[in-house]
């Protein structure tokens, strides 16, 4: 059998080959003497605020309990109203903290959970099943533009100046959720567009998106959810990129015809 032996220098550039997005030499950089979270510095604010959080977020997780039991259509119906009243208690929080990036995220989770990851598309229904399978459109409309600002703000308030810069953990932690839970929206958005016409509020740049934007878009922030601690969005990122698909096909036959059928890329 064949051997191929290759550099680090010759598995990086066959990475950045089929990964155009990809920086080896651009780790994150996590110092745990940073605030934990870059807009909040002040210890004691910080912890009232996640406290807070952590209060919405023990609610959440009863309602989750009981929508694993048996549900009737008003138990339903209630789980629903209760979550919306988490969406509130988050608006609440963002309120009085508007630069604290978390509270967004997460309210951007729920509306994913509410919504489902088709919001943008005018018919929503998709496994697994939202909670809302088909609302007013208004509403829709409403909800899948203040989850996008919600992911977009949370973004932007954690992103380091450089890729050089140092991070709290739990920044980039926020950060590479913020990123995943986009790309789940927009890939879910690219797979359906076949059948589905999009419904987004114009105001939104995604309103003018063609199929292959949206995987575009998905891809990049698959990459960088990976960057930032996801090791499955990092995964994922490769496989939704159109343009790193074939850049990869064509490495892998190239190197198969130098090498024999014994490689593997």
């Amino acid at each position: 059998m064949t051997t191929v032996s290759l550099s680090r220098h010759d598995i990086n550039v066959l990475e950045k080959i089929k990964d155009p997005e990809s920086n080896p030499a651009a780790g994150v950089v996590i110092d745990p003497a940073l605030p934990r979270d870059p807009q909040i510095v002040d210890l004691s604010v910080y912890e009232r605020v996640v406290e807070r959080e952590r209060s919405i977020i023990r609610t959440l997780q009863a309602i989750e309990m009981q929508l694993s039991g048996f549900q009737t259509e008003d138990d339903s119906d209630r789980s629903v109203e209760s979550y919306k009243s988490c969406v509130s208690d988050f608006g609440h929080l963002i309120s009085d903290y508007p630069l604290y990036a978390s509270a967004r995220n997460n309210r951007a989770q729920i509306m994913r959970r509410l919504y489902g990851d088709a919001m943008l598309l005018s018919y929503t229904a998709t496994m697994p099943m939202p909670l809302l399978p088909q609302p007013e459109q208004s509403e829709k409309r409403a909800a899948a533009k203040q989850t996008l600002e919600d992911m977009e703000t949370a973004i932007r308030l954690l992103t380091p100046s450089s890729f050089t810069s140092p991070m709290s953990a739990q920044a980039a932690r926020t950060l590479s959720m913020a990123h995943t839970q986009r790309a789940a929206i927009y890939l879910r958005t690219a797979k359906l567009m076949s059948d589905r016409e999009l419904d987004i509020d114009e105001s939104r740049e995604e309103a003018t998106w063609s199929r292959n934007d949206f995987e575009e878009a998905a891809s990049r922030d698959l990459a960088l959810g990976g960057r930032y601690g996801n090791q499955i969005a990092k995964a994922l990122a490769v496989s939704v990129n159109p343009t790193a698909k074939l850049c990869g096909q064509i490495v892998r036959e190239a190197m198969k015809k130098e090498y024999g059928p014994a490689f593997e890329v």
